[in-house]
């Protein structure tokens, strides 16, 4: 369906013929009319599904009438669990407005809190934010809410999986009750659900996927390989198929640094992105990998959403990640826009009990394949990555002479007896303890 079928004005449509869209997708075809009536929404569509265009168009169009936003104030409230994806939708609010009068801004850490005072001091009609930055702007007495007509909760899954569900329930108590929600998340859980029903009145309910499905478009493969070897192995498929970008995924702050070295000594330009690093150095890192410049980007799961980079070839898990709903999210970087993907994961023989949670999730058994030269010393490895947990019939592990192929921290967090993230109050903590600003 064509954007100009949804109710759209002119000034919009341009602007999204101007960032080369031509056809809605299916969560814009449902969501946009949906937002456009004022109704309360939860929408849920895996990632890469085009989800931010669905809320920012009607929120331009419903905002391109009314009063401006008085010091201070704001009309519409636009949260996000990170700073890399404050500062993506904030971008599209801008490319979509350019022809609208209406102001916005971003608020996130990491970076000196006077601008962002400054930016809402003649008020703003749109803000995008994360939860802690909101907060201690709110406590600053920078922002008020009085005028606050829209609410969106951006990644609302991933919002709750960092810890932010009191910091989330703590900004819904300084709201106005009378005003339009909308949340929009990739999975539908029972925790997203109890969110909804606190915060939405009548909700329309759109859900364009399957919950918990995985990106169809991207070819997911898996290398079995000794943890020891698994940097080597990365170099290797990287040099042997020229991959001219690829999104590299660790466990850890340390582990991403350290990979980073290490491929930068094989003469491949790389760069990290992790909570450790300032947030310069984070948007020097993301610049530098959509420009081109820097071919390999390894990060940590502050990554796994809100990074769109444009026909990304390859995301690589050198590591597992804790959560299996986090694998989907990291894969759903490739083949965005109904582009094809490719998703590589190194496995070694002490993720068995992770990949099995994710074969779980995903409802099937994911390919295994061992490269010749990379082949694990431990039978027990090769075992073990062959048992057959998911409901599925089992997959034997194929040995290939390697010729087929021409995006808060994922450092350990205190969880609950179901492996989910606990709480932390009203800001999330790494595991050092320290207090993180998104």
């Amino acid at each position: 369906m064509s954007f100009s079928a949804l109710g759209l004005c002119d000034e919009l449509l341009k602007a999204v013929a101007e960032q080369g869209y031509t056809v809605a997708s299916p969560i814009q075809v449902e969501a946009i009319p949906a937002v456009l009536s004022q109704r309360d929404v939860m929408a849920v569509a895996q990632t890469g599904t085009g989800k931010t265009a669905g809320f920012t168009l009607p929120v331009l169009q419903l905002l391109s009438v009314g009063l401006r936003a008085q010091p201070k104030g704001v009309r519409a409230l636009i949260i996000t669990p990170t700073r890399e994806l404050a500062a993506q939708v904030a971008k599209s609010v801008k490319d979509y407005s350019q022809r609208m009068n209406v102001r916005s801004g971003a608020a996130f850490g990491g970076v000196r809190i006077e601008p962002q005072i400054s930016q809402l001091a003649d008020g703003l009609d749109v803000l995008v934010a994360t939860p802690g930055r909101l907060i201690d702007l709110y406590n600053q007495q920078a922002i008020n809410f009085a005028q606050l007509e829209i609410l969106v909760l951006d990644e609302a899954d991933r919002m709750l999986d960092l810890g932010f569900i009191n910091d989330i329930l703590h900004i819904q108590s300084l709201l106005p009750t009378k005003l339009q929600s909308l949340m929009f998340s990739a999975t539908f859980t029972k925790d997203i659900t109890s969110l909804a029903k606190g915060m939405l009145t009548n909700p329309l309910i759109i859900e364009v996927a399957a919950p918990n499905s995985t990106v169809d478009r991207v070819t997911q493969k898996i290398y079995a390989v000794d943890k020891a070897r698994k940097s080597e192995l990365l170099i290797h498929l990287i040099k042997k198929y020229d991959w001219r970008q690829a999104l590299v995924f660790t466990r850890t702050k340390q582990g991403a640094d350290s990979l980073v070295t290490q491929l930068e000594k094989a003469g491949i330009s790389a760069a990290s992105i992790h909570a450790n690093r300032t947030q310069h150095a984070r948007t020097l890192a993301l610049d530098g990998f959509k420009s081109g410049n820097v071919k390999v980007l390894v990060a940590t799961d502050i990554a796994s959403r809100g990074i769109d980079v444009n026909q990304l070839p390859c995301v690589v898990n050198v590591d597992f990640p804790y959560v299996p709903e986090d694998y989907v999210h990291r894969i759903g970087r490739t083949g965005r826009a109904g582009n094809a993907g490719l998703a590589i994961s190194l496995f070694s023989e002490d993720e068995t009990k992770q990949l099995q949670a994710i074969e779980r999730l995903i409802g099937r058994k994911l390919e295994r394949e061992i490269i010749a030269a990379f082949a694990p010393t431990a039978k027990s490895s090769t075992n073990k990555a062959n048992h057959n947990t998911a409901p599925h019939k089992k997959t034997s592990i194929n040995t290939l002479d390697d010729d087929e192929y021409g995006n808060f921290e994922a450092d350990p967090q205190p969880r609950n007896s179901r492996g989910k993230p606990q709480g932390r109050g009203k800001r999330a903590s790494d595991a050092t303890g320290h207090k993180r600003r998104y």
